[in-house]
């Protein structure tokens, strides 16, 4: 009787087991049916159209049909007889595909019963055939959603296969493809799910994602050896482990939301952190890629602050890791830039701008480097350099792909952040870096500007270069250091320079035919005439002073020989035309006369200069006297006095004169000749006979020169002239009825004040209203400079027992008085 039960649940041909098979119920019998006596000859394909037309006509009992699958499936996998395993999943697909009714709920948690079953056996095949029933499953578009699924199973499993270390590397291959492809399967399905929002929480993205970036290495790595990858195919797709992974990664990201970005992104750091991608960072670099590309764009900007916020919280690792985490986010907004980025732009360039002090401060604190500012062999030090110039490509780059609008305000905030000497108006913290570390904030923050401006073209100069953005930007080029004044030129000449002549000025150099340099110029608009008349005399005075600067070397005044040319082609009108040929006459005659004590090379680089812009300007407004003259100045040089010329003095062995003064003015450019040949060709000349005098600003206090930031030395001239000690007269004087005369006879001495008053009334009806203001304007500061500093000397508070702030060297020291030294006046004495 029990031999007799056992044959129950097996189709026999005998008819005592067909007489009782004929009680067993209908959906047992067929699903007994489909399977053949020897599993090889696979499903009985009659029997599997009968069992289906069966569930398709009888929805109901598709849950009884897929327990009972899912326990001969589960009897099939203990006994490890996988060919009826097969049959069975081979069913399950079929009677799923088939069935699309309600009732199908039930048989849905069977079938993913059966298949959990299957990934968690041991064999391979197994593993491999129940990720292909999932995927197949996860492709059915369900009518109702399910409440109560899950699965979480599912994404622990197929992340765990995708770390397989099987030691055949042909299965480990199949393996990690089947769990990349189950993944792919647990977010399609999820996605499409009511429920979606559970694969998103960060208990799955922590599995999901570093599957996914483990076989994505992978790639990485073969590719470093074979060269750079072409495009995969769909074979290859199959295939390749790291193919797929990224597919699956692609398609994932595309299918983020809002709310979710974030916890698909922050995984990406956690295993680049754990694996220590970061240097080198390649692998990092092509992971972001791959994230910017495939979310939508107006989710770049967490993206962005996700990496921001990862570089702050690894401030304190190696400069290298920091270097690459930077690099990334060179990539990233390189891509973001073009779409929209919101409003995470200052925050970029704050953060960033936040690291690069950090790093110099990490720099200058260097054990390592040496006792005057000499940098030593450091490792630590070099790659500080790495950190510093990849936050400064960073921002530059970023800066150069903004639209207008926003450039203009980057610009601003660059500029608000470079310290200046004597001011505390910058927003950097540069109080523990030092001279030395200040100075090199200052060079990084001005290339970063210069990278920014580069390529920046506005309609008009005011756009370009408005007050609130010129007076910070032009007070570095006062600074004691070439190399910061350099940077300002070159700035001011990306801002300026709205033709690109500049290429076409390159270099210092006598000009023969300025036609021939084709340069490109418009009718001035009357915006830059006006700022011309505003700014104008502020920019004169930048270039005279820094001609005059005892550091300057070619480079200086090859940028300077440029600014005086772009401000003619883009800005000259012609009353700006005489300022400018004023302003080369200036520098020529403090050339001569050398007030500055400047060496010979320096003096000679200022008349090579001079002869330069003045050959520029008489071809470029095309008088021809003017453009005689100049040329016969030149002539003359060439054939003996060669070193006033920019071809001669900026070579190494030029032989230098001793001294300028015994020289034929032939040799010099002539204000009368100049005023003869523009006043021909109806110039208005009147204004070159008054000499040029640069104005006197607070700037020279703040921004340069240790003789004025420094010294506290007062020396107070009562007369602008004055008069040598040997002709100083005796306070005795003999008196005479001569002197008497002469004291009574007042008509001399009315001649001699008609005479100062008419050059008083002519000079203010010829000079313009600039060189008048800078005149009185610099009397008015002497006069309050010296008050100030005699005020500082004469009045000071009482002693006090706690001290009295003293400053050396600059720095702040507290000296204390004794109480019995203190010096009290009679009133508080008793």
């Amino acid at each position: 009787m029990l031999l007799r039960g056992d044959c129950l649940g097996k189709t026999s041909v005998n008819g005592v087991c067909c007489c009782c098979s004929a009680l067993r119920p209908r959906y047992k019998r067929l699903v007994d049916n489909i399977f053949p006596e020897d599993p090889k000859d696979g499903l009985v394909k009659a029997d599997m159209e009968k069992l289906t037309f069966y569930a398709v006509s009888a929805p109901e009992k598709l849950d009884r049909i897929g327990a009972y699958l899912a326990e001969r499936l589960s009897r099939d996998v203990v006994r490890h007889r996988s060919g009826y395993v097969l049959i069975a999943m081979e069913a399950l697909d079929q009677l799923l595909m088939a069935c699309h009714s309600q009732s199908i709920k039930p048989f849905v948690e069977s079938f993913l019963h059966m298949v959990a079953k299957l990934l968690e056996s041991g064999e391979p095949k197994l593993q491999v055939l129940g990720t292909n029933s999932f995927v197949k499953f996860a492709n059915i578009e369900e009518d109702t959603p399910s409440y109560h699924r899950r699965y979480d199973f599912f994404v622990s499993r197929f992340s765990a296969m995708c770390h397989s270390c099987h030691s055949d590397p042909e299965i480990r291959t199949e393996i990690r493809i089947a769990g990349i492809r189950g993944i792919q399967g647990v977010v399609r399905k999820t996605v499409n799910d009511e429920l979606r929002a559970t694969i998103w929480e960060p208990q799955h993205m922590d599995k999901i994602v570093p599957s996914l970036l483990f076989n994505m290495q992978k790639v990485e790595e073969a590719d470093s050896r074979l060269g750079p990858p072409s495009s995969p195919s769909a074979a290859d797709k199959e295939e390749n482990p790291a193919v797929l992974a990224e597919s699956c990664f692609r398609e994932l990201l595309g299918r983020a939301t809002f709310g979710n970005m974030n916890n698909a992104v922050r995984p990406v750091f956690a295993h680049l952190d754990h694996h220590k991608l970061w240097d080198p960072n390649e692998f990092a670099v092509h992971c972001f890629k791959i994230i910017m590309y495939s979310i939508q764009a107006q989710y770049s900007h967490h993206v962005i602050q996700e990496i921001l916020g990862h570089l702050d919280a690894r401030k304190k690792d190696s400069p290298r890791v920091r270097a690459g985490i930077i690099q990334v986010l060179l990539e990233a907004v390189a891509i973001a830039a073009k779409g929209s980025i919101g409003p995470t732009v200052l925050e970029v360039f704050n953060t960033l701008l936040k690291h690069l002090r950090l790093s110099v401060e990490l720099e200058a604190n260097d054990p390592q480097r040496g006792s005057m500012g000499s940098i030593a062999v450091s490792s630590k030090d070099n790659d500080e350099k790495i950190v510093q110039n990849a936050i400064i490509q960073t921002i530059g780059f970023f800066g150069s792909n903004l639209p207008d609008y926003q450039r203009s305000e980057i610009m601003m905030f660059i500029m608000g952040k470079v310290p200046v000497f004597g001011t505390s108006t910058h927003a950097l913290d540069v109080s523990q870096l030092g001279d030395l570390g200040t100075r090199r904030i200052q060079i990084m923050l001005l290339r970063s500007l210069l990278m920014v401006t580069s390529g920046y073209k506005a309609k008009t100069i005011v756009t370009a270069l408005p007050g609130s953005f010129l007076d910070p930007l032009l007070s570095p080029s006062l600074m004691e250091d070439y190399e910061l004044r350099q940077l300002v030129l070159e700035v001011m000449h990306n801002l300026m320079d709205r033709h690109d002549n500049r290429a076409k000025l390159r270099g210092i150099r006598i000009i023969p035919d300025v036609a021939d340099l084709k340069i490109k110029r418009e009718k001035i608009c009357r915006q830059d005439t006006s700022f011309m008349k505003k700014n104008g005399q502020q920019l004169y005075r930048h270039i005279y002073l820094g001609c005059k600067e005892e550091d300057n070397v070619q480079k200086n005044y090859e940028l300077l020989y440029t600014s005086l040319a772009l401000i003619t082609i883009e800005l000259a009108n012609e009353e700006v035309v005489i300022d400018l040929i004023r302003l080369a006459i200036a520098l020529q005659d403090s050339a001569i006369v050398n007030e500055d004590n400047l060496s010979m090379f320096h003096r000679c680089g200022i008349m090579a200069l001079v002869a330069a812009y003045l050959n520029f300007v008489s071809q470029m407004i095309a008088v021809p006297a003017f453009c005689q003259h100049a040329s016969k100045v030149i002539e003359t040089r060439t054939m003996e006095a060669p070193y006033f010329l920019p071809e001669h003095i900026f070579r190494d062995k030029c032989m230098l004169p001793k001294s300028l003064e015994k020289h034929d003015k032939s040799l010099y450019f002539l204000t009368n000749k100049i005023a003869e040949s523009l006043g021909g060709s109806g110039y208005s000349v009147e204004r070159l006979s008054v000499p040029y005098v640069p104005q006197v600003t607070d700037e020279d206090r703040l921004s340069r020169r240790k003789s004025i930031v420094d010294t506290v030395s007062i020396q107070v001239d009562i007369l602008s002239n004055s008069v040598p000690s040997d002709d100083v007269v005796s306070n005795t004087e003999e008196i005479t009825f001569e002197a008497l005369k002469k004291a009574i006879d007042t008509n001399g001495m009315e001649e001699q004040e008609k005479e100062k008053r008419r050059l008083v009334i002519e000079k203010f009806q010829k000079a313009p209203f600039e060189e008048i203001a800078a005149q009185c304007e610099s009397k008015a500061n002497l006069l309050h400079d010296r008050l100030a500093q005699i005020l500082e000397l004469t009045i000071r508070p009482p002693p006090s027992p706690s001290g009295t702030l003293t400053i050396t060297s600059g720095h702040a020291q507290y000296q204390s008085v004794p109480v019995y030294e203190m010096k009290f006046p009679d009133l508080c004495v008793y």
